[in-house]
C-alpha cells in the first residue's frame, strides 16, 4: 500500500494530484427539477431536468449522473403501460432511447395502478468541446393513449456534471 504526504497542507491548497492517482476533479455542476412534467407522447419531449457545463479543456471528460423520479399509470381499461427515457447532449442522445420499455409496469386485473420510482442513468461522455453544454432528459410513452410523468407529486428529479481532467 503506498502513504501519499500532503506535508500539512490543507485540502483547499493541493493543486494537483500525485502521479498515478487519476483524473482531477476540475468543477461540479447540479441541477434539480421538481415541477410534474406528464406525456402521452410517443415522441420524445423534454422532462423538465437539465444543467449546463462549460469544459476547461477539449480533453476533459464529463461524467453525468441522473436521478430522475417518475410514475407510470396504468389505467383499468388496459393491462399494461411503459416508456422510454433517454440522456442528451445538446440534441446528441448520449444514453438510453433505443429500448422502448425501459419503463414498464404490466399487470393482470382490472384496477387502475400507479408505479413511482427513480431511474439513474450515468455515463462518462467524453464531448472534445470547450463550449456551454447543455445535457437533459427526454422521455416518451411506448403507445399511444400510455402515460408517463416526470417528477411525479413534484418529487425531485437531480442531475450532476462533473469535469474531469483528460
Amino acid at each position: 500500500m503506498a502513504i501519499i504526504t500532503l506535508n500539512n497542507n490543507s485540502l483547499s491548497s493541493i493543486s494537483s494530484l500525485p502521479a498515478g492517482v487519476g483524473g482531477k476533479v476540475l468543477q461540479v455542476v447540479q441541477g434539480s427539477h421538481a415541477s410534474s412534467v406528464e406525456t402521452t407522447s410517443t415522441s420524445y419531449v423534454d422532462g423538465g431536468l437539465s444543467a449546463s457545463i462549460t469544459p476547461s479543456a477539449t480533453s476533459s471528460k464529463v461524467l453525468v449522473m441522473v436521478n430522475q423520479s417518475l410514475r407510470t399509470r396504468r389505467d383499468s381499461s388496459g393491462d399494461a403501460q411503459g416508456g422510454a427515457i433517454k440522456l442528451l447532449r445538446d440534441t446528441t442522445t448520449i444514453i438510453g432511447g433505443t429500448q422502448d420499455y425501459e419503463i414498464f409496469l404490466e399487470i393482470t386485473g382490472s384496477t387502475m395502478i400507479d408505479k413511482y420510482g427513480r431511474t439513474c442513468l450515468e455515463i462518462l461522455d467524453t464531448p472534445s468541446s470547450t463550449s456551454s453544454l447543455t445535457y437533459k432528459i427526454q422521455g416518451k410513452a411506448y403507445q399511444s393513449g400510455w402515460k408517463v410523468t416526470f417528477q411525479p407529486g413534484s418529487i425531485p428529479s437531480i442531475i450532476t456534471l462533473m469535469e474531469v481532467a483528460g
